[in-house]
């Protein structure tokens, strides 16, 4: 469809109202008027999925008390948010409230947890539950408590569950070394306990990091959307120019994706519909641009000359991952210097991509990218690895660095973004994309072309 007609089809008054801002909400609607660009290809529908079901959580829970059985373990416990979202499903808010998982090698899984997340639990999968009234907890459980007194040990009481239960003098592994307070708890609650400890976190990051095919179906999803974005986004800006700024080009695209996602994600503000969303879109332009991690806050006018760059981060139902492209304004003070690191940053990007062979080490692919900019004789404006492993909690392992020698399995997915940056110049380059790791090289996820055509625009 052409741009025009599908900015027309995107809800823009919805987009504009969740803006809050006059001049906002009016540049959304004026976007339809001045959109240029290249004809775009359709969309396949954003239909879903928009989670993985409680059977899948399931399945993957038996996954993992096989390797527990394997291991010659009982059971384990677990309490990392990336973990228990993964074996359970239930994303429910971490803070200083504990929750804790308890997975048997055989039989079903127990949680324990504060009581405002007794409706969440209770509509869920898991049908052995204990809860606490709140943190810090004082009197008995598993309903509201009225009479203030001294904070109770909830680690002795989940231990206590578990000896309960049977799992006294078993085997556990438990996924992170114990605090003295916490060893002297087991010595009180369970002192016949056989203990293994930071162990069952690194089988659980083995499995994270190979998506199985329906992880792999919700990050297409997730992307789906973000080219919808990173679209609307270039649109944004060839139509408004330098009367938008980066501020709101970011919160214009985010609003619209939000639109967007919400004409088929239909919600019901119950748990567990619309979970694991982040709709994020950020936007910097000029000399912002020419730092990796910058941390100054961004709103700054678009200018011809500008370097900019535009940043989607979507998630749905936990999984997605980043995608940003590196543009180029035509203008006065763009150099032949501009042009060089912009394709030579680009070729970085795709040369990542073919390296992604499975069977190759990560520290192998790192190499081959980081070698193009030094014979192009750029390195110093070279400031990391070309990659991270994407997981549902953002970064996750293996790295694309020149010391991981991890083996790429199919199914891995990675970020694709060995940028160049140029502080002294006020510009840097920084394509981001999803990958998957396939027996011939990386799949690109999203669609979003990393052409010259597509990222140098005139304003």
């Amino acid at each position: 469809m052409q741009r025009r007609k599908f900015l027309k089809s995107s809800s823009l008054a919805a987009a504009a109202a969740a803006v809050a801002s006059p001049e906002l909400a009016r540049a959304l609607l004026r976007a339809e008027d001045n959109a240029g660009g290249m004809p775009k290809k359709s969309y396949p529908p954003l239909s879903g999925p928009f989670r993985l079901p409680a059977e899948w959580h399931q399945a993957t829970t038996a996954r993992f008390q096989a390797k527990l059985a394997a291991k010659g373990w009982d059971g384990a416990i677990l309490h990392s948010p990336d973990n228990l979202q993964y074996l359970t499903g239930a994303f429910a808010t971490s803070t200083e409230r504990a929750i804790w998982l308890f997975v048997p090698a055989k039989g079903e899984p127990t949680i324990f947890f504060p009581g405002l997340d007794r409706d969440l639990w209770g509509t869920w999968w898991i049908k052995d539950r204990e809860w606490y009234f709140d943190y810090l907890h004082h009197g008995g459980y598993n309903a509201v408590m009225w009479a203030a007194g001294s904070a109770e040990n909830l680690f002795e009481w989940m231990l206590a569950g578990l000896v309960k239960r049977g799992y006294g003098k078993k085997r556990i592994a438990f996924e992170s070394y114990g605090s003295d307070d916490q060893i002297e708890s087991l010595r009180k609650a369970a002192p016949q306990m056989q203990k293994v400890w930071s162990a069952p976190g690194g089988i659980l990051l083995d499995m994270r990091m190979v998506k199985t095919d329906e992880e792999i179906a919700l990050d297409r999803v997730g992307m789906s959307l973000h080219d919808r974005m990173m679209d609307f986004a270039r649109d944004y800006i060839l139509a408004h120019g330098t009367d938008a700024t980066d501020f709101e080009v970011g919160h214009a695209t985010q609003a619209f994706g939000a639109a967007e996602l919400v004409k088929y994600l239909k919600l019901d503000g119950r748990p567990h519909t619309g979970v694991g969303v982040d709709v994020g879109f950020g936007c910097r332009t000029g000399v912002a641009t020419a730092y990796p991690h910058p941390n100054q806050f961004f709103y700054q006018r678009i200018q011809r000359g500008d370097a900019i760059q535009i940043a989607a981060g979507v998630r749905i139902g936990g999984y997605g991952g980043e995608g940003y492209r590196a543009m180029q304004i035509e203008g006065p003070g763009v150099t032949g210097l501009h042009s060089k690191m912009w394709e030579t940053h680009t070729a970085m990007t795709l040369e990542q991509q073919k390296l992604m062979r499975a069977g190759t080490r990560c520290n192998q692919v790192a190499e081959g990218v980081l070698k193009l900019a030094k014979d192009a004789g750029l390195e110093t404006y070279v400031y990391h690895r070309p990659a991270h492993g994407e997981g549902s909690e953002g970064h996750q392992a293996p790295w694309m660095a020149l010391g991981d020698e991890t083996v790429l399995a199919e199914n891995m997915t990675f970020s694709n973004e060995p940028g160049l940056y140029n502080p002294e110049g006020g510009f840097g380059y920084n394509h981001s994309n999803l990958v998957r790791v396939t027996k011939e090289g990386g799949e690109q996820i999203n669609q979003t072309p990393l052409t010259r055509e597509w990222c140098w625009i005139k304003i």
